[in-house]
């Protein structure tokens, strides 16, 4: 199988989930953006599906669109066509720390994640103070963070709460390999129950935990569910 076959978009893969609404879908979702040169079209013609329990990678060199593709699914951004279905209760993208205030502290950033989703304070800050390992920086302003600070503020943030489906966006990487192995084991423990969409770019960890991967090359995209055959073709591109 050559690699420009292997990424032609796989036509009904979304027809067939379109009876199970507890998804997160994908309809040939296409996103360009103007520039001075003209409109670029980063994601083209692109579907997908998934379901609870189902862990997707999302590979691709950098600039491929997986990023894009991401804050797509989160809302931040809105296809050019196509059409996104959230049949899930969603994360914003673990690894998007930017959208903090800077003036608030992280028991601040806490306190209004807990009251914008009705969640218990304490139970959410012991939380966050445990996973993160922030210590008293929990109560410094983040314009003094570091990004691997925000990144681990936002992604205990998001652990904090029970959604249906995660999107992650590299934060795998954040930290040591002690926090790094922590996190790997939260996702273990929370892909059992809940949707995951990930962009990364470890073929190890795709290999290891993920059930589908779709690979990105130009704009197009293809579902692959052996990860060693879609690896593989990651690693020719």
């Amino acid at each position: 199988m050559t690699t420009s076959f292997a990424l032609e978009p796989m036509r009904g893969i979304v027809l067939a989930d379109q009876i199970s609404e507890r998804s997160i879908r994908a309809e040939n979702v296409v996103k360009e953006f103007h520039t001075e040169h003209g409109p670029r079209r980063v994601l083209d013609d692109i579907s997908f599906s998934v379901r609870m329990g189902e862990r997707m990678a999302i590979l691709g060199r950098n600039g491929a669109g997986k990023s894009t593709l991401i804050s797509l699914l989160a809302g931040v951004e809105r296809p050019t066509s196509g059409k996104i279905h959230r049949g899930l209760n969603m994360s914003w993208p673990l690894g998007l720390g930017g959208a903090f205030e800077g003036q608030m502290t992280g028991y601040d950033n806490c306190r209004f994640i807990a009251k914008l989703y009705d969640a218990p304070l304490k139970d959410l800050v012991e939380y966050v103070a445990d996973f993160t390992e922030l210590g008293s920086q929990l109560f410094t302003q983040t314009r003094y963070y570091s990004d691997g600070m925000r990144a681990r503020l936002a992604f205990g943030l998001s652990l904090a709460i029970n959604f249906e489906c995660y999107l992650i966006d590299e934060v795998i990487l954040v930290g040591d390999r002690r926090f790094q192995q922590r996190s790997h084991d939260e996702f273990v423990r929370r892909g059992k129950d809940c949707a995951m969409l990930m962009a990364i770019h470890s073929m190890e960890f795709a290999k290891e935990f993920c059930s589908s991967a779709l690979v990105l090359k130009n704009g197009r995209g293809r579902v692959f569910y052996d990860l060693d055959l879609a690896c593989s073709i990651y690693a020719t591109l």
